[in-house]
């Protein structure tokens, strides 16, 4: 049996604002919307990994929270989690280093004005589930 491999997400909260990235790379996935983050390493657990893809693709430091309820399938062998997270005091503002050439800061009612990857319109549906889904 293959092994699964964890892809990690973070919903970056800004207040009630919920971060989103528009990716630029590969081709068949360029100009739609996701929650930044990338797969978790040898050696890592999925909270280190998203501090790392936070880091390196957003140029941001952040805390890394709960885990959002839920896994979500992607191509084969590789599953999608989610985890709240928010800016540490200090942190640069994010910017779109890898993967992405936009990024957007949406507030509760313009979560459905991007075009979301599939995975991702779970991911979101079930942070909508949280009560106070942002960290403060």
């Amino acid at each position: 049996m293959t092994e699964r491999i964890v892809v990690v997400a973070a919903a970056l909260y800004d207040g009630d604002r919920l971060l989103a990235a528009r990716r630029s790379a590969p081709p068949e996935l360029a100009g739609r919307w996701e929650l930044p983050g990338g797969k978790v390493e040898r050696g890592e657990t999925p909270e280190q990994a998203l501090s790392r893809e936070l880091r390196e693709e957003l140029g941001v430091a952040a805390e890394v929270g709960e885990r959002v309820p839920g896994e979500w399938p992607l191509k084969p062998p590789y599953v999608l989690q989610a985890w709240r997270a928010r800016l540490l005091p200090g942190s640069p503002d994010p910017e779109p280093l890898q993967d992405h050439d936009e990024l957007r800061w949406l507030t509760p009612d313009e979560l459905g004005d991007v075009d979301w990857l599939d995975q991702d319109v779970e991911a979101v549906g079930a942070l909508k589930l949280l009560r106070g889904a942002g960290l403060q």
